[in-house]
């Protein structure tokens, strides 16, 4: 092997080294990208549905207390208000289903509000409701209670989720600094090598080639060097030794 492809072919392997280990660095931060973008758009817009929906049942169970309280005006602004803001973010999380068996919990939802709803839909016609505490806790207090308690856990699903994404990352960023790592190491190793193999077949051997010289030069005896690799080395021996038997003739 020529030392120019010897010297070639171990810069070579170096850069094959640290191309592959950038490559798999890259794919994996990439990837951890696209798992970042899901996250936000699936999860979190199904927390934030969530958050809305409860907000807007807040609200509602707000509005028929004054309504109890004799503010037909302003408690019946309030829940038709939160009824548009509920619907809104059921909407939200009905076409962000991303989640195993979310869509029966999107549907406990759905029916524990539709519940609720027939419940303050008639207290808004019926004026007789007004301070009646018990008709409050027995009805639309308890349905309030069951259409939050279905929410949570939506709310739940999705945090659990979200966590469980973001420990999945947090795995798959130490995996992408390990082809790093492994590529420092392998690079330091291989240099280490390739330094050996440098020292073995090219610096010893010219040490060799120059001691020898030198050392026939002052004795004037026949040049004895015995290269042991086929290189340019080996040819420089050889031309050395002729051109050394080429002037001991001439004389």
């Amino acid at each position: 092997m020529k030392l120019r492809t010897k010297i070639l072919s171990g810069f070579i392997i170096l850069a094959i080294m640290l191309a592959a280990a950038g490559a798999l660095s890259i794919h994996e931060l990439l990837s951890i990208g696209s798992s970042v973008n899901r996250l936000l758009d699936e999860n979190y817009k199904s927390i934030n549905a969530a958050r809305i929906m409860t907000e807007a049942l807040e609200s509602e169970d707000s509005g028929i207390l004054l309504l109890l309280s004799g503010k037909w005006q302003e408690g019946s602004d309030m829940i038709e208000s939160a009824d548009l803001s509920f619907r809104r973010g059921f909407e939200i999380a009905q076409n962000n289903v991303t989640i195993a068996n979310e869509s029966q919990y999107v549907n406990r939802i759905e029916a524990g509000y539709r519940a609720y709803k027939q419940i303050w839909v008639g207290s808004l016609a019926d004026a007789k409701k007004e301070r009646d505490l018990d008709w409050y806790f027995a009805g639309p207090h308890t349905a309030f209670l069951t259409a939050k308690k279905s929410i949570e856990e939506l709310l739940v699903l999705n945090d659990e989720t979200m966590y469980q994404t973001a420990s999945s990352l947090h795995n798959r960023a130490g995996r992408a600094i390990m082809p790093g790592i492994v590529a420092i190491v392998s690079s330091l190793l291989f240099v280490l090598i390739f330094n050996y193999f440098i020292n073995y077949y090219v610096i010893k051997p010219i040490n060799l080639l120059t001691r020898e010289v030198r050392n026939k030069t002052k004795t004037r005896q026949a040049l004895d060097i015995n290269i042991e690799t086929n290189d340019e080395i080996h040819e420089l021996a050889a031309a050395i030794k002729e051109l050394a038997l080429s002037r001991q003739r001439s004389l």
